[in-house]
């Protein structure tokens, strides 16, 4: 006996077999096929990035860089480095490192884990997917209106009705500076209703002191001075245009004066999709505009907005609907008998895929009746039959197994010859 003790999976991350990586799958391909209808084409960047890009791109006083980043000291060189935290910062690195704005702006969107050392919970893991997309060199409310109705149209495309929409201004840096100073000294008024969390960031970062969950802290933040109350006539003549834009397009938002990023290269639009479906953890898509951030990192200044989507939470909800497709593993299984009959199903199954078809061919030599158990179980819409009826034949038996019982067409003979294009006109 092996000596060798079992390892288990680390807490949070998540293996995904099959059939659940199927309909991940699924999902991928649509996002893809949704964001390449709005000219948004791929970048991928390394999970690996140095650590003072997040510290820089993501701020040192957020909870991502205090507390959740996986971070560690290269033994090698001894640099500081970095699993991904997020996309973001990545993509403006990438951008600037080639130079990738030089002749326009560019529509980028990216997929892939993403890393943070949290406690697991409903929808969130410690190795989580994201779907990241950037508009980089866009500076008006038409390519932020564009963000959210494409996401509009994604809900639409999962058929998940129940996501709404809330958005609110951050403005420009001025704007947020004078409500900065009213919103400390309204939190120094209140210091004895602050958690230790709240005092500790009310001088640092007090916008994130305004998206407590604390219940303590409910009141004193709804009597908080709004940003939005702050907001100039650019500001404002931004949100409306965006505004504007959605009301053409038919799409229900509500203004959340809360609702912040609390890092000084954020500005303007910011938005988040919610629902009430997945528990404390609602936000299925949070974006905004982040200006500051490319000539923070090192480039030459230039307008950006995007978003980004967790995977398992819109998985979530898309399989809590029912409408989350299971791909079958094959179309056609081929079932037979003999050495012979096995030789000629492998041949038929090439053939099968040289015209489009996914097709499976039963491994070993059991009886029939455990080969159609496993056609069955594998989805697949027909069975191919190759016996020593058949080869003498020339002929396989087709048995359709998704056919109503009282469809005349439940099985038919083929000829070898034939069958691939028999099954493409029929599948």
């Amino acid at each position: 006996m092996s000596e060798f003790k079992k390892v288990a999976g680390l807490t949070g991350m998540k293996d995904t077999l099959p059939p659940e990586s199927a309909s991940w799958e699924t999902l991928e391909a649509l996002v893809r096929d949704w964001l390449a209808g709005y000219g948004y084409q791929n970048m991928r960047t390394p999970v690996l990035e140095h650590t003072r890009l997040f510290t820089r791109g993501i701020g040192e006083v957020t909870d991502i860089v205090e507390k959740e980043m996986y971070s560690f000291v290269d033994s090698l060189n001894e640099d500081r480095l970095t699993m991904r935290p997020e996309f973001t910062a990545g993509i403006v690195r990438s951008a600037i490192e080639h130079n990738f704005l030089y002749d326009r702006p560019r529509r980028i969107y990216a997929m892939g884990p993403v890393f943070r050392h949290e406690r697991p919970q409903r929808g969130r893991y410690r190795q989580f997917h994201q779907i990241d997309v950037e508009a980089l060199g866009f500076p008006g409310p038409d390519v932020d209106a564009e963000l959210i109705i494409m996401l509009a149209r994604l809900w639409r495309l999962l058929g998940l009705a129940d996501i709404r929409l809330e958005l609110n201004s951050l403005g420009q840096a001025a704007e947020r500076a004078a409500h900065r100073a009213a919103l400390i000294e309204h939190l120094e008024k209140h210091v004895d209703v602050l958690d230790e969390e709240a005092r500790r960031r009310m001088h640092t970062n007090p916008l994130r002191v305004l998206d407590t969950k604390n219940p303590a802290m409910q009141a004193m933040a709804n009597s908080a001075p709004r940003l939005f109350d702050f907001l100039g006539a650019e500001s404002l003549a931004h949100y409306q245009g965006l505004c504007a834009r959605l009301d053409d397009a038919g799409i229900t938002y509500t203004l959340n004066p809360r609702l912040v990023r609390g890092l000084d290269y954020y500005n303007l639009t910011v938005f988040e999709w919610v629902t009430d479906r997945l528990g404390a953890q609602g936000t299925v898509c949070g974006g905004g505009r982040y200006d500051g951030l490319i000539e923070l990192l090192g480039g030459k200044a230039a307008p950006a907005v995007g978003f980004a989507i967790g995977m398992e939470r819109l998985l979530d909800l898309w399989q809590q609907d029912g409408a989350a497709p299971t791909p079958a593993e094959c179309q056609v299984y081929l079932v037979h008998q003999g050495e012979a009959g096995q030789r000629q199903a492998a041949r038929l199954a090439e053939a099968l895929r040289d015209a489009g078809l996914r097709a499976l061919v039963h491994a070993g030599s059991t009886g029939f009746k455990s080969q159609f158990r496993r056609a069955d179980a594998s989805g697949a819409e027909a069975a191919v039959i190759i016996g020593g009826d058949e080869l003498a034949a020339g002929a396989a038996t087709v048995k359709w197994l998704r056919r109503d019982a009282a469809d005349a067409a439940q099985q038919e003979s083929v000829a070898f010859e034939q069958l691939a294009h028999h099954l493409k006109q029929r599948i």
